[in-house]
């Protein structure tokens, strides 16, 4: 049946599961109470585990697995997703959650000027004014961060924010169906925790919530949104990360009652707003080129 639909609609509903699903994984990080380095670890290897283990039950059911890595650039893709997840699992525990998704909300404008610099899909005036408006909302954030302690958080999550951009236009660009690449990208985190687990050991109280996450949410999550770009336009799939930015900080909220401060809930406020006035006007744009005549 989904293969029957049309294909900026197979975007669509890839990037909107996987957006819904992304948005209660920072949650279940923080019930885990781990670690950080154990907490990178173990969803690492939980994640590698459920693509293990499907690529094993399709190989029983007699049909041929799909290719995890796409030659040359799927391993740049990979590379640069697990950069990205190395930086954003580092930010959970360096800075608030409405600053983490607050700034990971600039990765729009990010794959729109990548898209622009590299793909030659030059951005409309006013995704350019947006784009600038945006950048301001980052920097009250992130001044907040300096002044709070949260500053390399801060910068971890910018660096999370261009790490996603930048997988989700090489895809674009490379017309490959990098739907797995985000999850063996998990390879990198683990690398990096390995060695200091190996040191100290695991230290997680409540690992259940890790595996839950590594086994069910990172994987639907991450393929969905990886596999996006094939049918729509960077700017377009980056745009359902923002449900993380709406509603993780709900879910922090209702379990550990952490409230945003009022500078990052300002600069918070400027992004949403700017990127959802953004989103209609894309939307108007878009209905009346194609009621346009040809």
């Amino acid at each position: 049946m989904f293969n029957k639909l049309p294909d900026h609609l197979k975007g669509l509903v890839l990037a909107a599961v996987g957006g819904l699903v992304l948005t209660v994984d920072i949650p279940f990080l923080r019930l885990a109470n781990g670690e950080p380095w154990s907490v990178m670890f173990v969803r690492s290897i939980t994640v590698l585990a459920a693509v293990m283990l499907f690529v094993l039950i399709t190989r029983m059911s007699g049909r041929k697995p799909p290719r995890l890595v796409p030659g040359k650039i799927g391993w740049l893709v990979t590379f640069i997703y697990g950069a990205g997840a190395v930086a954003f699992l580092a930010a959970v525990y360096l800075t608030s959650t409405a600053n983490l998704v607050f700034i990971l909300a600039f990765n729009p404008m990010f794959a729109a000027l990548l898209s622009w610099i590299f793909l030659g899909e030059r951005p409309k005036t006013v995704t350019l004014l947006a784009m600038i408006i945006m950048a301001g909302g980052v920097f009250i954030i992130v001044r907040e961060g300096l002044g709070g302690g949260n500053f390399l958080g801060d910068m971890l999550a910018l660096v999370a924010g261009f790490s996603i951009a930048a997988a989700i236009t090489i895809t674009r660009a490379s017309g490959k169906d990098m739907g797995f690449t985000a999850l063996v990208a998990s390879l990198v985190p683990l690398a990096v925790s390995g060695v200091v687990v190996l040191l100290n050991g695991i230290i997680i109280e409540q690992p259940l919530w890790l595996l839950i996450n590594g086994v069910l949410i990172i994987p639907i999550s991450f393929f969905c949104l990886a596999a996006a770009p094939k049918f729509l336009t960077g700017a377009e799939v980056a745009m359902f990360y923002l449900l993380e930015t709406v509603l993780a900080p709900v879910w922090v909220w209702m379990i550990f009652s952490e409230v945003p401060s009022r500078q990052s809930a300002i600069g918070g406020g400027i992004l949403i707003v700017t990127l959802f006035v953004h989103s209609l006007w894309q939307m108007r744009f878009g209905r009346k080129r194609k009621a346009a005549p040809t």
